[in-house]
């Protein structure tokens, strides 16, 4: 289930991301390729153990999905972070220099 929750994360986010292509203000390319990497991952992982162990390619139980959740979650939250850090709308920089003339 993780595998189909990632692929459908990346396509999502590869739509918003062609979309805003232009400027890419938010770094939805940076989201686009979290999503991707897991997604060619899994793909390659699910392969594998399929040609060496058989059985079900695709897992879909109460464990499978809640990865995939937490995946999508800890992507979401790496974005984040990189998208604070980069402040593509300079508001930390705003509230920086608004601290700096009060307290001078």
């Amino acid at each position: 289930m993780w595998l189909i929750m990632t692929a459908l994360a990346a396509v999502i986010a590869t739509a918003i991301w062609y979309v805003k292509a232009p400027e890419d203000k938010y770094k939805l390319g940076l989201l686009s390729l979290l999503f991707w990497g897991a997604t060619i991952m899994w793909l390659v992982d699910h392969v594998i153990a399929y040609i060496t162990e058989g059985g079900e390619f695709f897992e879909i139980n109460l464990d499978a999905t809640l990865l995939g959740v937490a995946v999508i979650v800890f992507a979401l939250f790496v974005w984040e972070i990189v998208l604070v850090v980069s402040d593509p709308k300079g508001v930390l920089k705003k509230s920086a220099k608004k601290v700096e003339t009060t307290v001078s």
